[in-house]
């Protein structure tokens, strides 16, 4: 007896020892609470998602697009020179994008679809192309896969959809702090996770909507696909108000599975204008070859 409470006055006082060879202490970031929070309940969240995306019926948008490809299956990333042009979004589903070439000015790109179909033409590489809304070719990689579709899901949050059903969660994210560069702000969030209409006991999420309760904007959206992988992430930044609705004028989106991103800086709004049907038209030119994407 007398042996074992030797044996434990000894590591008692060994501890201080071994505790000051074996701990080291570096500096990290000092992480402080968001000065703003705003609470809100399910039906709230979802009222405002409905109510920004039924306000916006048409958008007129000029921008300036980067467009990258490769990421860590390629060890790499290749970023493409910024074009400008402009977005024209009507719904339902109707998207036009048109680039200009750097410095030349001259027309790069002219995408256009209605959601189902979509057609393009590349003066430069005298390049007409045509197709249907999704990628159904597994051998089509970067940017090869990009479809109109992709950036009109991006550029609006959808809210529930009939007989779909939503999970609230919450968690938080940490942002640099803009009046201490030393400091991180730990600001908590809204996570609206929708699933398709229940099978029996499965149900598949469709869409993560990331909310932050600072403002109670989107700051990201999931997109996943039927096998349940994330096909499209949208990150939303730099939010205007144009009349009573808040839109964001960069947006980033990252294609995972397909290996490409495209950052939309938007440099000029108009919302809520009238678009006529020749405004999402692209006519290829006689004699050009087009070629039919899968």
């Amino acid at each position: 007896m007398r042996m074992r409470q030797a044996f434990a006055v000894g590591l008692v006082a060994l501890a201080p020892a071994l505790t000051g060879c074996l701990t080291h202490i570096r500096t990290v970031a000092k992480t402080r609470p968001a000065e703003v929070v705003i609470g809100a309940s399910l039906d709230q969240l979802l009222k405002q998602v409905d109510t920004r995306f039924n306000e916006v019926q048409s958008l007129n948008a000029a921008v300036e697009i980067v467009a990258s490809e490769g990421g860590a299956r390629q060890g790499q990333i290749k970023e493409f020179t910024p074009f400008s042009g402009y977005i024209f979004l009507r719904k339902p589903e109707d998207l036009r994008v048109l680039l200009r070439l750097p410095v030349l000015g001259s027309q790069a790109l002219d995408m256009v679809s209605d959601g189902k179909t979509w057609k393009l033409w590349s003066p430069p590489k005298k390049l007409a192309m045509t197709g249907t809304g999704e990628v159904t070719d597994a051998s089509q990689h970067g940017l090869e896969s990009l479809r109109p579709k992709v950036i009109f899901d991006s550029l609006l949050v959808r809210g529930l959809g009939p007989d779909q059903v939503v999970d609230l969660t919450q968690d938080s994210r940490v942002l640099p702090d803009p009046k201490d560069k030393k400091q991180l702000i730990e600001e908590p969030d809204y996570e609206l996770t929708i699933l398709e209409p229940p099978q029996g006991n499965i149900a598949h999420t469709l869409r993560v909507i990331h909310i932050g309760r600072s403002t109670l904007l989107p700051y990201q959206q999931d997109i996943y696909d039927a096998n349940g992988h994330v096909v499209t992430q949208a990150f939303y930044s730099n939010y205007q108000y144009f009349g009573d609705i808040p839109f964001p004028m960069k947006i980033q989106i990252k294609r995972p599975q397909d290996q490409y991103g495209l950052s939309i800086t938007i440099t000029k709004l108009t919302v809520n204008q009238k678009l006529d049907d020749d405004q999402f038209e692209v006519k290829f030119p006689e004699g050009v070859p087009v070629k039919v994407m899968k």
